[in-house]
């Protein structure tokens, strides 16, 4: 199982395979120098029991115990410096990779409870293995090593007292492999707990502000407080199972020195061995298990590895949106801006979309409508590839999607939703984020246009006014309006719009229905409706139904027919507080 698992971190070092190889080496060759002196004291009492030491037979063992342990320090120091310098190295671009990797996976994986598995990905499993584990991964294989030695020795000594090393060493690794076994189930459930806690840890936070303000603080605190609770018995627990396997190890180890010594004095009474072997057995019997003894200790934290490995390499098996589209989208010869033609998509095996048709010409207006859960964000979604449809195809100008570059295609598209993240940068950085190669007399067009340029330059520090984590400095309004600069920056012929001012103060909501009537100027617009006067102007209504388009049509023609868009309009104009969502 040792050997599989280190095997397993070989294949996974990629190209730092080598440099960890080569501290194995060192490392055996450490194991090997480490008991030289054990020899070498052979030799000194062998001569001295038989009245053969001579002075310069101690000068000469004093200068080889010198240059063996100059020489186990330097193995040592190399072996040490070159595993874990692929440690660093090998998750530093791990790390990397794994940036690249998120940035090429589907929303839905963020979306479905897996912002936890990715912290614990980073911050708890690469850092044990770079820290725990790729640091003693040649020590273990010395440990293997030197046990092996020490053996071999026993059967040079007497047959006997190999044997019984044998059958020790035998009863060692089944009870350590049982012990791994345990570790390994044991360290699965520990995990999971941890990222359950990182979830609950990273909720509470990012919600607090609602917490406060519904009085949940009490409850919720408990919530995490039992998260905190659950993660320290589940600690507690691993301990506590794999502490007996190690109580058997050590009682296996002290039945096997005593069951040497006493075979080894017997050998001798018998005169079967000589005193220099005696004095051998002696000095070597309790060395013999401590090897095998490091090598389990060390291989708990191996299972450990090996259940993180699994971790890290779930995340990078998550399947990423191919990105090899090379098409040109033509400036003219198309029907549609963006057409959607028989579109079906799934979340997992749930079927959210059926057959989905329709087309949006450009410079026109196209509004969802829907109940909740009806399909018409996921929708809106596909057309900016946060996922890939399961048959059917989207269309802009005329080019599949997914014939397009990602890069590309984000250019044709800007997205403004109700739900607005600022980074915890600037105003100016924020809205530069719209486009890199901006001016800053653009940015600040895009400010006025916005209708965001007068309360920035209210702030103390104006443009490069820091807005805290999310925006949490600003008003949801001033957030939406910053939003929208960065769409205006950005100039995109194409506009996702999930109706900004749905949940804002009556105060921004006018500015921010002017500053939306600059984004549109001249753009092809994709609406999730949720306001009747939205609505009114649209080119064409979709109503989204369980994933089916149920109804299409203007707003006059809709409105004439029995439906669910006509049932709509009916709430609407009977509740003041009723929203199509």
């Amino acid at each position: 199982m040792i050997v599989k698992m280190i095997m397993r971190i070989l294949q996974f070092s990629g190209k730092y395979k080598k440099r960890i190889e080569a501290a194995f080496v060192f490392a055996v060759l450490n194991a090997i120098f480490s008991k030289l002196p054990i020899l070498y004291a052979m030799i000194l009492i062998s001569r001295l029991y038989y009245g053969a030491l001579r002075p310069r037979d101690v000068i000469y063992v004093a200068i080889a115990m010198v240059i063996t342990l100059v020489l186990q320090m330097v193995f040592q120091h190399v072996s040490d410096r070159l595993q874990s310098g692929a440690g660093y190295l090998l998750f530093a671009d791990k790390r990397i990779e794994l940036a690249e990797h998120l940035k090429a996976m589907p929303m839905g994986y963020f979306t479905e409870g897996n912002i936890g598995k990715i912290s614990s990905v980073l911050s708890t499993d690469m850092l044990f293995i770079e820290e725990n584990v790729m640091a003693k991964l040649a020590n273990i294989l010395s440990y293997a090593f030197s046990a092996a030695v020490l053996i071999i020795f026993m059967f040079v000594m007497d047959w006997h007292l190999g044997l019984i090393a044998i059958v020790v060493s035998v009863l060692t690794i089944l009870v350590g492999q049982k012990m791994n076994q345990v570790s390994f189930y044991e360290a699965e459930a520990r995990q999971a707990q941890l990222e359950n806690l990182t979830e609950a840890v990273l909720s509470f936070v990012e919600g607090i502000t609602v917490i406060k303000s519904y009085n949940l603080l009490g409850e919720k605190s408990k919530d995490l407080s039992e998260n905190f609770r659950v993660t320290k018995d589940k600690s507690i627990e691993f301990e506590e199972m794999v502490m007996p396997w190690m109580r058997n190890l050590s009682w296996l180890y002290a039945i096997g020195v005593a069951g040497i010594f006493a075979a080894g004095l017997w050998a001798y009474g018998s005169s079967s061995i000589s005193v220099t072997y005696t004095m051998g057995m002696l000095l070597f019997v309790m060395e013999i298990f401590n090897p095998l003894k490091a090598l389990y200790v060390e291989s708990s934290n191996m299972t450990i590895m090996d259940s993180c490995l699994d971790r890290i390499e779930g995340v990078f098996q998550v399947d990423t949106l191919p990105d090899t589209g090379r098409n040109v989208l033509p400036t003219s010869g198309y029907e549609y801006e963006v057409e959607y033609k028989n579109v079906h998509f799934a979340y997992g095996e749930n079927e959210v979309l059926h057959g989905v048709n329709f087309g949006l010409k450009r410079n026109s207006m196209t509004a969802l409508v829907g109940r909740s859960g009806s399909g018409k964000s996921t929708v809106a979604n596909l057309l900016a590839r946060f996922w890939d449809v399961n048959s059917g195809s989207i269309y802009i100008k005329g080019v599949d999607i997914r014939e397009i570059p990602l890069s590309t295609l984000m250019q044709q598209i800007s997205m403004v939703f109700q739900n607005v993240y600022l980074f915890n940068d600037t105003i100016y950085n924020n809205i530069l984020l719209g486009r890199s190669d901006a001016t800053e007399s653009e940015v600040i067009e895009a400010a006025k246009k916005a209708r965001c340029y007068d309360f920035i330059m209210a702030l103390p520090n104006g443009f490069q006014t820091v807005v805290g984590e999310g925006g949490a400095a600003l008003s949801g309004g001033e957030k939406q309006r910053i939003s929208i600069a960065r769409c205006i920056l950005k100039n995109s012929p194409i506009i996702i719009l999930d109706e900004a001012t749905a949940s804002v103060d009556v105060d921004n909501e006018s500015y921010i229905q002017e500053a939306i009537s600059e984004l549109v100027k001249g753009k092809t617009l994709l609406v999730i409706a949720h306001r009747l006067n939205t609505i009114q102007n649209a080119d064409q209504i979709l109503v989204i139904s369980d994933g089916y388009i149920s109804q299409r049509g203007t707003h006059t023609e809709l409105i004439a027919q029995a439906g669910i868009y006509q049932d709509f309009v009916n709430i609407r104009k009977q509740s003041s507080g009723w929203s199509l969502t």
